[in-house]
């Protein structure tokens, strides 16, 4: 009877003072968040953030594709796919401190994001240049596209804020194209810090020029596929890395989806899932390409189709791990991968807020 007394006065209680319980979290959940930057915080080394591993396949856990990557003092993203952005801020992903957007190819789910980085950066940080981005060619005519779009926009947060938070000189973005020399299947586009960059050519016909890329920092090396079908280049440029971030597409899954298109007259669905397959690594194409580079571990991003089960994880995967002597693991949004310098430890934590 005394334990039931209790209960009803925690009860009673709870909602006589919700008001100041819920003010209490507020201000504790904003005291942890705002004017904190989580990545200063951070051991020196390679740590990589999954902003988005999803697909243009609508997908309620997974944003569109986006890798952010801090190297010792310096903060890059590969890709901007839609909702990553968001998906960045909640892991505390420095935004306005990134040096440079690095695109892999002008498909719409890896650069549809790029509205609010170019916002966020800029205003949220203060930003007296404009942001770099590097990409393929296509690149500058993209992002030129918003800096037109967003013109008016920043225009009211620079009447509204002032010019020391929405500093004109800082709006938008500043775009080069990456052009690799006649026959060069790969060219260093970034060394400093210890820090180096390395693009390289992959497959995904008809999409001219797309690049993945290779970080390599103090003893520790990711690399990025990109959309790709299976390219031994790309397992070549890859060699030894610790990750290879590879996308991936289960043709099998793709294609129980086209034929139920089929069966229901959805033509233009069906015609679109009996495509993609052709430009796209199938997991066992994809642990192919990690064996023969000799890669650590195997990540998977931009998985297609959407997985809302963990149980269908084995499905997806087939028989990659009859491919690939290392581990392989299905990324997650919201996931840290800390590689720390000058060792062979690798780290996952989720860390969304």
């Amino acid at each position: 009877m005394g334990l039931v007394i209790v209960a009803l006065l925690a009860v009673a209680g709870f909602y006589m003072f919700q008001r100041q319980i819920g003010e209490a979290l507020f201000e504790r959940g904003i005291a942890e968040r705002i004017g904190r930057d989580p990545a200063a915080e951070l051991e020196d080394g390679l740590h990589v953030y999954m902003c988005g591993t999803g697909s243009p396949m609508a997908d309620h856990h997974r944003a569109g594709p986006c890798i952010g990557v801090v190297a010792g003092e310096h903060v890059f993203l590969f890709d901007a796919g839609s909702g990553s952005m968001r998906t960045a801020n909640r892991m505390g992903f420095p935004l306005t401190r990134t040096e440079r957007l690095f695109l892999t190819h002008i498909h719409s789910d890896h650069f549809d994001g790029m509205g609010e980085l170019m916002v966020q950066a800029w205003a949220g940080g203060g930003r007296d240049r404009p942001l770099p981005v590097w990409g393929p060619p296509g690149t500058v005519e993209t992002a030129q596209g918003f800096n037109a779009a967003y013109r008016i926009d920043s225009s009211y947060r620079t009447a509204h804020h002032g010019t020391g938070v929405a500093n004109p000189a800082g709006y938008g973005f500043a775009p080069r194209e990456i052009r690799l020399p006649a026959g060069a299947g790969s060219a260093v586009v970034y060394r400093r810090d210890g820090v180096t960059i390395t693009v390289f050519s992959v497959t995904h016909d008809p999409v001219e020029s797309p690049f993945g890329y290779r970080i390599d920092y103090r003893g520790r090396s990711i690399a990025i596929s990109g959309d790709t079908a299976y390219d031994s280049n790309l397992a070549a440029v890859s060699e030894g890395v610790d990750i290879l971030f590879h996308e991936a597409l289960d043709p099998e899954m793709v294609g129980t989806m086209g034929r139920v298109a089929e069966r229901r007259n959805a033509d233009v669905v069906a015609k679109i899932l009996s495509d993609i397959p052709s430009y796209h690594a199938s997991p066992e194409e994809a642990a192919r390409a990690a064996q023969e580079a000799g890669a650590g571990t195997l990540v998977f991003y931009h998985i297609i189709p959407p997985l809302p089960s963990r149980l269908l994880h084995a499905y997806f995967l087939g028989d990659a791990g009859d491919c690939f002597d290392g581990p392989i693991r299905l990324a997650e949004d919201g996931e840290l991968i800390s590689l720390p310098a000058n060792s062979d430890a690798i780290e996952y934590r989720s860390v969304l807020r």
